[in-house]
């Protein structure tokens, strides 16, 4: 595992749980938005990699404190070791919460199906029709970003989706373009867009303030209902 970080403690990350963070190294989208560039992009590394055994070590001083581990990236499923990791996690009875961009749905199912992830929250880009912009990435694969989806769709786990939104990628037609690909979804966050000085690439790009939030979660709501605002 490359872990690049480990918050120690986060109400945020994990619903519901008190948690840590364990964030991995690496990432096969170039959203130009993200937060975490020092993560995705190669060959930088703001801090050493942590020992996947320091963590361990962690997580067991910290049994009956906290209740689960969120993992994160960069894009946690490009780990090979990722199921050894959570198997190791899941024996100390910890909760787990993974994030994806979902472009590996069998990878998804398979940690699913093993009794390995407890609640997957997935990015949603955008729109299917400016997706491959969005992600920065020309040559991705969205039928298997759809085949995540749907199987998340299919209430195999507990799950959220999120979309990021940004001035300068994400419009209201957009928005209601992603909210009918993902309609009767059982949990949908429009997370309002923060500059973190640690971005891809921020050349031209904005948030839209807490009242044009809300709106665009209003013109998604006829068909995710449980549509929500995060972050404002």
């Amino acid at each position: 595992m490359q872990i690049a970080g480990l918050q120690k403690l986060t109400l945020l990350d994990y619903p519901g749980q008190v948690a840590c963070t364990v964030f991995t190294k690496g990432c096969n989208f170039r959203c130009p938005f993200c937060h975490n560039a020092s993560l995705v992009l190669p060959g930088i590394t703001v801090l050493p990699l942590i020992d996947e055994e320091q963590v361990l070590a962690f997580l067991r001083k910290r049994q009956g404190i906290l209740d689960g581990v969120a993992v994160t990236g960069g894009e946690p499923l490009l780990q090979a070791d990722l199921p050894a990791f959570l198997e190791e996690v899941r024996a100390l009875g910890y909760r787990i919460k993974l994030d994806t961009n979902g472009s590996f749905p069998e990878k998804l199912r398979e940690l699913t199906e093993a009794g390995l992830v407890d609640r997957v929250a997935m990015d949603i880009k955008n729109s299917p029709a400016l997706y491959r912009d969005t992600a920065g990435t020309p040559g991705l694969d969205l039928a298997a970003v759809e085949a995540s989806k749907d199987f998340l769709l299919s209430g195999a786990v507990d799950y959220e989706f999120r979309t990021t939104v940004v001035k300068g990628l994400h419009s209201r037609e957009s928005l209601i373009a992603a909210g009918k690909w993902i309609a009767g979804a059982r949990e949908y966050y429009l997370q309002q867009f923060k500059d973190s000085g640690d971005l891809v690439d921020g050349g031209g790009l904005g948030a839209y303030n807490e009242e044009e939030m809300r709106a665009l979660a209003e013109a998604v709501a006829p068909w995710v209902p449980s549509v929500q605002v995060r972050g404002i």
